[in-house]
């Protein structure tokens, strides 16, 4: 089957602009192909500011997210693959989703377990660092 992942990017991006809300991206800036300002990652992660008025030729398809946007008033062309989208989320509420992380050659086993079986506790490991949002009702 197809990653839900560009599926679920385009709905919840349509649905905070619909809600007057503003977009915002969390894109893993060293996945491979990631095309983004220099000097503006921090910490491997960029926060993007997706809105219509923001963002010029917005296009989002099952394989990327591309547009282009003003840093320190330089227009830029990005290029974010699906798999390197983090999170999308409305600056206003924070509401939005969160995504695994997603290694860039999804068939391949990883070298970290070699058995195979996967994590054995009930909470998947989470990297230092990684950002997390909380449902707040």
């Amino acid at each position: 089957m197809n990653s839900s992942r560009p599926y679920l990017i385009r709905a919840l991006y349509e649905w905070i602009v619909d809600n007057d809300c503003t977009p915002h991206l969390l894109v893993n800036a060293e996945y491979p192909n990631v095309q983004v300002p220099p000097g503006f990652a921090n910490d491997g992660q960029i926060v993007l500011n997706v809105s219509p008025s923001a963002v010029r030729h917005l296009h989002m398809d099952n394989d990327a997210v591309s547009f282009e946007g003003r840093f320190g008033g330089i227009a830029h062309t990005l290029f974010i693959p699906a798999p390197a989208v983090l999170a999308i989320y409305a600056r206003e509420n924070g509401q939005g989703m969160v995504f695994d992380l997603e290694s860039p050659v999804a068939d391949e086993e990883p070298e970290d377990d070699p058995d195979g079986d996967g994590p054995s506790g009930s909470e998947p490991p989470r990297p230092s660092g990684r950002p997390s949002l909380k449902v707040v009702k």
